[in-house]
């Protein structure tokens, strides 16, 4: 059962626990990050903006690092490198992710590089 502050806002715990979760929902796909923030767009503006940020660094990844980089990477390399590759690069964003789940985890902000500051408009967020 999830804490609920009268005002109807979530509770600094569940904030946490769903910031981690947008973040770790790189392992299922951008369908995660999507449904955290369909649900959660209205009660907190932490689980939005982390939610958000997620869903945004995952689409950036698929679009840029596993389509044009690949593609890019298959005329550099002869493409049957690309089967060693692929994989490795698949590893990035999962590993950065990770890592975001742990900086929120230990209570501090996390913010992905170029992704946060459109999102936010460029403020600061203070957790």
């Amino acid at each position: 059962m999830q804490e609920q502050t009268p005002s109807g806002a979530m509770s600094p715990s569940d904030e946490k626990t769903w910031s981690i979760l947008a973040h770790v929902s790189v392992l299922v796909a951008p369908i995660g990050a999507l449904i955290i923030w369909l649900v959660f767009k209205d009660r907190s503006p932490k689980v939005t903006f982390h939610a958000l940020q997620a869903l945004w660094y995952q689409i950036a990844w698929i679009v840029i690092a596993y389509s044009v980089l690949s593609s890019i990477l298959s005329l550099v390399v002869i493409g049957i490198f690309m089967f060693f590759l692929l994989p490795l690069i698949a590893l990035v964003p999962v590993v950065h992710a990770c890592y975001g789940a742990y900086k929120i985890s230990q209570g501090e902000d996390f913010r992905y590089p170029y992704i946060a500051d459109r999102i936010d408009g460029g403020q600061q967020r203070v957790v």
